[in-house]
């Protein structure tokens, strides 16, 4: 792997990190199965990329496309909460929405930012800017779960009935968690139009697969129970997934092309959830033995 890849990797690991962070919120601390990221990924690139082609501050543009996201994720929750739609279908419903959305907001298929300001242009050094945006959002996160609020939300997610028996209002707290989710997620989106320098409307293709896979893999590598921990885990899992993806593409001997990305994502997610439960039969059987 050369070295201009493995920044593009570090790259797109930091980026993704965030989407891993509102997959994490959705599928571990609400337990909410939640497909909505596949339509507020691409939500958040077609919002920056059209406010900044008509002018608006890139900053600000991100910022609006947190909001768009947001909002889109609490359609998903409002209506499993108040009409008992299940979250896989109120998800897809949404997701389903936000594609033709997307279109009317860009007005055509893709937008080019190539020639415009965005936020790595106003400040030099890319890196450095996605590290600091990855650490104010990680620490913002836990702040948030560590608050009376978050402690709510995470009892609404692990015991709803025992959540509600105590006065939290848990169908609140799974719109509030969806939103928080799918608003980082299209703050991802906007990050990663502004870094590559287009927004497309197909961007959200597999957006939750790319989020589930890190979320195992930082669980697998770090496996700790502190919250901080396992937040932070979320971006390393996605470092090490883009890593072990451009390896996978880059070794020679394997003759694997761009096209069998969806192949090695599977084979990965795979190996990553056998291998765990794997380890653990062997330690079982070697103590049956001792």
């Amino acid at each position: 792997m050369h070295i201009t890849q493995l920044f593009g990797t570090l790259e797109l690991g930091l980026i993704y990190g965030l989407v891993t962070i509102g997959v994490y919120l959705t599928s571990r601390v609400i337990n909410f199965a939640d497909l909505t990221v596949d339509g507020s990924f691409p939500l958040g690139a077609a919002i920056v990329a059209a406010s900044i082609v008509n002018g608006m501050n890139p900053w600000l543009a991100s910022l609006l496309a947190f909001l768009g996201g947001a909002l889109s994720g609490s359609v998903t929750g409002y209506l499993n909460v108040r009409w008992k739609i299940t979250g896989l279908l109120a998800g897809i419903l949404t997701m389903t929405a936000l594609y033709s959305i997307n279109l009317r907001i860009m007005g055509r298929p893709n937008i080019a930012l190539l020639s415009e300001t965005t936020i790595f242009t106003e400040i030099y050094g890319m890196y450095w800017v996605l590290g600091v945006v990855c650490f104010i959002i990680v620490g913002g996160v836990i702040y948030f779960l560590n608050s009376q609020i978050g402690l709510a939300m995470r009892a609404a997610g692990t015991n709803p009935r025992c959540a509600n028996a105590q006065g939290v209002r848990v169908g609140w707290m799974i719109v509030l968690g969806v939103a928080l989710s799918n608003g980082i997620v299209a703050f991802s989106g906007a990050l990663f139009a502004q870094a590559q320098g287009f927004a497309d409307i197909s961007l959200g293709t597999g957006t939750l697969v790319v989020g589930l896979a890190s979320v195992i893999i930082g669980e697998v590598i770090f496996r700790t129970r502190r919250l901080s921990m396992i937040v932070i885990s979320c971006i390393a899992g996605s470092i090490v997934y883009r890593i072990a993806i451009a390896l996978a593409l880059n070794t020679e001997f394997l003759g694997l092309k761009a096209s069998d990305l969806k192949l090695i994502t599977a084979v990965l997610i795979g190996a990553t959830m056998i291998l765990p439960k794997l380890r653990e039969e062997l330690l079982i059987r070697r103590k049956r033995r001792a």
